[in-house]
């Protein structure tokens, strides 16, 4: 049954803002989807679906009408060697991303606005060990962040509060940690971690060679997308105004992230690391403390779950791309 609220989701065609579509319908909501393209994997749930290039503010103005709600995911981002090779492109295109449908948004009347920011936000000289201390929100400053795509995300998490204090618009704002499930971008540069890990095991024969980047002493949390979803709608209807970590606190190294793809896989796989690749920062951990204490909940899928299905989405795809090349599968 609708509730009669309108949203839109930015970045509706991407991983995140496709499955957060299906849920938001799934609650009752109305929704409309815009991208830059139309969703990948699947059609979406959107009851209706808009192109769109949100670096126009023209653009930007005419999508945000009529609408009660806007959960802005649209950004220009990928995996470690995508943002570590374009800085100036990433951060000139989501700075008129954010900015313009900020201000959109607000001269439309909308109620809530929600940002999705990220834990690239927090500073590197706090993350140089495999065993970091999780991250706090308030570590974020003084501020050191990842270069190009963190600084922009901090930047705009700034502008919602200015927007908040000035004007009296409501923000929230969530810093997502490595998310990941099926419909995730797997090839192309732009995917992430486990997604890249599965689809390399996947293609690989029983006692094959897995290329890794950097020594797979590295460490990172990771968060089921069907956690993250929910904790989206969670803290847009909080009243919490300044950031919020979303993630996961099992921290994992990507060697055993390696070791856990493979099990699911039933693959034996011989690690072959390549230090000369982009590592991002050797430790990232949430600390969900305050998470927990303004909604009472936290993510809650383990990692080897989680996996599960994402590996198969992947290996499924990959088969089946292999068997359209003639490529004979495994």
């Amino acid at each position: 049954m609708r509730n009669g609220k309108v949203a839109l989701v930015t970045g509706a065609g991407g991983f995140i803002g496709h499955h957060l579509v299906k849920y938001l319908v799934e609650h009752g909501y109305v929704v409309r989807g815009v991208d830059l393209k139309n969703p990948e994997y699947e059609d979406t749930s959107a009851d209706e679906f808009m192109i769109a290039d949100l670096r126009d503010y023209k653009q930007c103005l005419r999508v945000t009408k009529k609408i009660d709600e806007v959960y802005h995911l649209a950004a220009d981002m990928g995996g470690i060697g995508y943002i570590s090779a374009f800085h100036a492109e990433i951060t000139i295109n989501n700075t008129l991303i954010n900015a313009h449908t900020l201000q959109a948004a607000r001269s439309n009347g909308i109620k809530r606005f929600l940002f999705s920011s990220s834990a690239c936000v927090y500073p590197q000289h706090l993350q140089r060990a495999p065993d970091v201390v999780p991250l706090r929100e308030e570590d974020a400053f003084p501020a050191d962040p990842e270069e190009g795509y963190g600084l922009e995300k901090l930047y705009t998490e700034k502008l919602c509060q200015y927007f908040t204090e000035d004007w009296q618009f409501p923000t929230r704002v969530v810093r997502f940690h490595n998310v990941y499930g099926p419909l995730g971008t797997y090839d192309g540069g732009r995917e992430k971690a486990p997604a890249a890990i599965s689809r390399k095991i996947a293609a690989l024969n029983s006692g094959d060679e897995l290329p890794i980047w950097g020594d797979g002493k590295q460490t990172r949390s990771f968060m089921y997308i069907d956690d993250c979803v929910e904790g989206i709608h969670r803290i847009m209807r909080s009243d919490h105004a300044s950031p919020l970590n979303l993630g996961t606190d099992e921290l994992v190294t990507v060697d055993e992230l390696v070791d856990i793809i493979a099990t699911i896989a039933g693959k034996l796989v011989i690690k072959r690391h390549d230090t000369s690749k982009p590592q991002g920062v050797r430790g990232r951990n949430s600390d969900n403390s305050r998470l927990r204490t303004v909604l009472g909940w936290e993510p809650k899928t383990p990692l080897r779950q989680g996996l599960i299905p994402t590996y198969r989405w992947i290996a499924e795809r990959v088969k089946n791309e292999r068997h359209f090349s003639g490529i004979a599968a495994e």
